[in-house]
């Protein structure tokens, strides 16, 4: 009979070439893989892969939005600069029209009242009393009212316009085919395309019933007029 060595327990000897039960089943098992930095993880149990892309569209649209959002303040100020800047233009010619008035109706109530010194001055020529000195300062003073715009008008044999013209007398002669100024009274003025005071005239309209006389006829009256003179006169006795 054989001793056996305390401690030891016998195994039974095993083929070269042959592996264990546990051996085996590990070699069979799949070796894990080390995770490297910067690799994805595997989405856990219960996560949808689409999740992320669903997230970029709802991005997408609020991004969207607040672009329609901040082109419609942007047209809205727009219209407002605009609409600003029309109000201001309007004001710039509305001013500058209105300072050309003022300045207008300045100069004319000035002249209105160097209208008296003038039409002393025009009745002191009409009588020659216009000279020396006095007529240096009156011709100036006619220049002055010339280059702040004063005009004179007012003619005989114009046409009566209401407009521009005061009638003070009025008679009818058988020369004229209108109302027709026939004498200037009192010489009108103008600044531009103000009047200051009409011109006062006396007028003068067609004889009622009577035609005016025409050149034609007035040359054949003196025609016919002609030879009864020479053979109508007296004889000598």
């Amino acid at each position: 009979m054989t001793e056996e060595t305390p401690g030891f327990d016998e195994k039974p000897d095993v083929p070269s070439g042959a592996t264990p039960d546990g051996a085996a089943e590990a070699a069979d098992a799949p070796t894990p893989q080390p995770e490297t930095a910067g690799s994805p993880a595997a989405p856990a149990a219960g996560e949808d892969g689409p999740a992320a892309p669903a997230g970029d569209a709802d991005r997408t649209a609020g991004l969207t939005a607040q672009l329609d959002q901040t082109r419609t303040a942007l047209g809205e100020r727009t219209a407002d600069l605009q609409r600003l800047q029309a109000e201001y233009q309007n004001y710039r010619r509305r001013v500058e029209r209105d300072r050309v008035q003022v300045k207008e109706i300045a100069v004319a109530n000035l002249l209105s009242e160097l209208l008296p010194v003038l039409d002393d001055i025009g009745r002191a020529r009409e009588h020659g009393e216009l000279l020396g000195g006095f007529k240096s300062v009156a011709e100036s003073l006619e220049t002055v009212a010339a280059k702040m715009g004063l005009q004179q008008f007012g003619k005989e044999g114009e046409p009566f316009d209401p407009t521009v013209h005061e009638a003070l007398m009025h008679s009818y002669a058988p020369d004229v085919t209108e109302t027709t100024c026939v004498a200037i009274l009192q010489p009108g003025y103008r600044i531009g395309e103000r009047t200051i005071r009409p011109a006062r005239v006396a007028v003068a309209e067609p004889q009622p019933g009577a035609a005016p006389a025409t050149p034609e006829a007035k040359d054949s009256a003196s025609d016919e007029a002609a030879p009864g003179e020479e053979s109508g006169g007296p004889e000598e006795g």
